[in-house]
């Protein structure tokens, strides 16, 4: 297809994406159109279209092969791992997800390539609180409620659970029981993060850097560690974003996400989506505007035209959820189960079973 069509298709598309956002699991493998494949769609924040984050991504592999991408968000992780073991010889399977499906359910998936950020092929977990919290160290959470991602999620939960315990508290058999010094609450990364800002009883949040990240001075990551202000594509945002929080621990650096697809599954067409994503320019990973984003969420395009002291807080947290549904990876590299490795440790280091999970 033409650069010139793949443009004029891209606002049908992305609108198309906003509207089918609701649409739940498909049916049978005798369903699916002969050119037709699934993508399991792994949410990590709540607020989150990802239809409409992905669209782009998606419009630009339909340009370069004949197939028609059927994109169906899950619940969590747990959901997208779920879909992934379900799939069989026949079923047609691509799925972003977490670094820890390729821990827990191995085999069973091919890891199709590593999603990355701005050059970026790792990224950080965060534990922070706020500023008024009285909490100074990891230490002072022994006995507070904690607010984490998803039971499963790397940098949500699982990083932040060996940062507690190196930290010299017991975390018990967490994340499958619960800790023995804390309290910790699971849902997603948003909802961590302001649960804490909105709930005194809540002394830290545990997230992705993305999440938590934009709300942390630089300086505080200048303080702490080198390597994400070396590494992390979230570091020039640092510090951009009300509430300020203070940041307590950052994690040893992370494999970023995958996308895998059934490993059972074993036709051209496989490698031909497969190889447009790793081909694809950076135009594939982009939204023509921020207005089409906003067109497809049903927010008013001229509040982007804005300046920041016009708008209420209601119309800011628009804005921040328009910017928020740019697609968060620039590109996808190859990659193997191996590059995953550091995720296997870490399951190790907190004797976690994958296949339990």
């Amino acid at each position: 297809m033409s650069d010139n069509r793949w443009s004029a298709n891209r606002r049908t598309f992305l609108k198309t994406a906003g509207a089918a956002s609701a649409v739940g699991l498909a049916g049978c493998a005798s369903d699916v159109a002969e050119n037709q494949v699934t993508w399991v769609m792994n949410p990590a924040e709540e607020e989150i279209d990802i239809q409409v984050q992905y669209a782009p991504l998606f419009e630009y592999i339909e340009s370069e092969v004949d197939v028609e991408i059927d994109g169906q968000p899950t619940a969590d992780y747990s959901a997208t791992v779920a879909e992934l073991q379900r799939a069989e010889e026949n079923d047609r399977v691509f799925a972003d997800t977490s670094p820890g499906a390729v821990a827990q359910i191995g085999d069973e998936i091919d890891v199709t390539g590593m999603r990355v950020a701005f050059g970026a092929q790792q990224y950080f977990s965060l534990i922070t609180t706020t500023p008024d919290s009285g909490i100074e160290s990891l230490s002072d959470l022994e006995g507070e409620i904690i607010a984490s991602g998803a039971p499963t999620s790397v940098s949500g939960t699982l990083f932040p659970l060996l940062m507690l315990e190196n930290a010299g508290l017991d975390i018990g058999g967490a994340p499958g029981t619960s800790p023995e010094d804390f309290e910790l609450r699971t849902s997603d990364h948003t909802t961590a993060r302001t649960q804490m800002v909105d709930d005194d009883s809540i002394a830290a949040a545990a997230t992705g850097a993305f999440s938590t990240g934009p709300h942390v001075p630089q300086e505080q990551f200048d303080e702490m560690s080198q390597e994400y202000v070396d590494i992390s594509a979230e570091y020039d945002g640092a510090g951009s974003r009300d509430p300020e929080l203070q940041l307590l621990a950052v994690s040893d650096p992370i494999p970023r996400a995958p996308i895998v697809s059934n490993a059972a599954w074993d036709e051209s067409l496989k490698t031909e989506v497969r190889e447009a994503m790793l081909n694809a320019p950076d135009e594939a990973f982009a939204h023509d505007s921020d207005a089409d984003i906003a067109e497809a969420l049903n927010i008013d395009p001229e509040l982007l035209e804005m300046d920041e002291d016009e708008l209420s807080d209601s119309e800011l947290d628009d804005v921040e959820l328009v910017q928020d549904h740019e697609l968060w990876f620039s590109g996808i590299v190859e990659a193997t189960h191996e590059d995953y490795d550091p995720v296997v440790e870490l399951g190790q280091s907190l004797g976690l079973d994958w296949g339990d999970l």
